[in-house]
């Protein structure tokens, strides 16, 4: 196989992962607190000798997760839950700590202010939001304060990876960091309010019919190598 067919081939590897993150992006457009995802490519080039030019491939093996604002939208929910600006809740998972944005939680039959999936939301020092059953009024200040009943009872915190490129997507909404963390110095919390996923469908819809048009002219080129290559054969056969 020749250089040409290498670095297509390296090219639409990239672009068959790209699909796949396209793709994830646009059937979580509606998930709260969904971040959208990009794929980086880098190139690679290696020197073919001294009387050859240099093989230049580009390598897409690097998602970035963007994380502008999602829309705000209103709930009403007692424990639904927004971050404005900076900042991640911090949850406790059976595979270690995660972050997210997605802030609907639910009180479990502990007390304790838990995901859908059952992670417990954790507090400014790390210990699990514990809400009294028997609270008739539950109230979220701005800055994480929990109080049941005008009684102050915890105080949620927000934490960001003190190095955003530590932070990797571990499944759906949730994040792990690599590296340390540090608290958001002035959180924001809204209560009755949740995040929206910030991809927006219709970028991304025309962002796969490049890919995809991308790939098809890829596809086209190895076609025409590869008959360029029969060409030769037979006529060196002969």
């Amino acid at each position: 196989m020749d250089n040409a067919a290498y670095v297509t081939l390296t090219r639409m590897t990239g672009l068959r992962r790209e699909m796949q993150v396209v793709a994830n992006n646009i059937a979580n457009s509606s998930t709260t607190g969904f971040r959208r995802e990009g794929m980086v490519f880098s190139e690679f080039v290696i020197g073919a000798g001294r009387t050859e030019p240099s093989l230049s491939m580009a390598l897409g093996n690097t998602r970035q997760t963007y994380l502008r604002q999602g829309a705000l939208e209103q709930t009403n929910g007692a424990f639904d839950l927004a971050v404005e600006g900076a900042g991640f809740f911090q949850l406790d998972t059976a595979q270690g700590p995660r972050l997210t944005r997605a802030g609907m939680f639910t009180p479990n039959q502990a007390g304790e202010l838990v995901t859908m999936d059952g992670h417990r939301l954790m507090d400014a020092g790390g210990a699990a939001v514990f809400v009294p059953p028997d609270a008739a009024r539950v109230t979220i200040a701005r800055d994480g304060t929990v109080s049941a009943d005008g009684e102050p009872i915890a105080q949620i915190g927000l934490v960001r990876p003190e190095d955003p490129v530590t932070m990797r997507r571990a499944e759906g909404t949730l994040f792990i960091v690599d590296g340390a963390i540090e608290p958001v110095e002035a959180p924001a919390i809204l209560q009755g309010f949740l995040e929206s996923s910030n991809v927006d469908p219709i970028l991304e819809m025309t962002r796969m019919i490049e890919v995809q048009r991308a790939y098809e002219r890829g596809q086209k080129l190895l076609e025409s190598e590869d008959e360029r290559i029969r060409s030769v054969v037979q006529t060196l056969g002969r």
